[in-house]
């Protein structure tokens, strides 16, 4: 994909922390998918992993997201930090990231495991707890499904 640049640089998110911050609290992400010039959007809760630079999503087994990913691994997801509206002001102070990478489905019991820790880690205050509610055995990680996201390339962007 071509490299655009951003039309206002100086609202461009470039610190390396900043964006690890904003992925690592992010809870959701809005994944763009597309198969035979057809257009899916989807919103996902959400895991950042900093050691794989990936987010992790938790998924049935089944559905209209696992044909288009099937068809094609491509995504693009964006993940936002609202702060809200200013009244009076016509803007409105945020900040946002758009990743671009392959999506994959998760298949190995262990990577699965290692999965759904890290986003449950990022979603609750216990994972240990819901994990616990859910998961009463290893059979029972083949009735879901865990995505996968690598983050090969994105930008971030704030308005204050």
């Amino acid at each position: 994909m071509a490299k655009y640049h951003m039309n206002k640089s100086e609202r461009e998110i470039k610190d390396r922390a900043e964006i690890s911050r904003l992925l690592k609290r992010g809870k959701y992400a809005t994944i763009a998918l597309c198969r035979d010039n057809e257009p899916y959007i989807v919103t996902l809760s959400c895991g950042y992993d900093e050691e794989t630079e990936s987010l992790y999503f938790h998924s049935a087994l089944k559905g209209l997201k696992i044909d288009f990913l099937k068809s094609n691994p491509a995504a693009c997801a964006t993940i936002i930090e609202d702060r809200g509206y200013v009244k009076n002001d016509c803007r409105h102070e945020y900040s946002s990231l758009v990743i671009f990478g392959k999506m994959e489905i998760i298949e190995g019991l262990e990577d699965k495991k290692r999965a759904l820790e890290i986003l449950l880690k990022q979603l609750e205050d216990d994972p240990g707890a819901m994990k616990e509610r859910f998961i009463k055995n290893e059979a029972q990680y083949g009735s879901f499904c865990m995505l996968k996201l690598k983050v090969e390339h994105l930008t971030g962007k704030s308005g204050s």
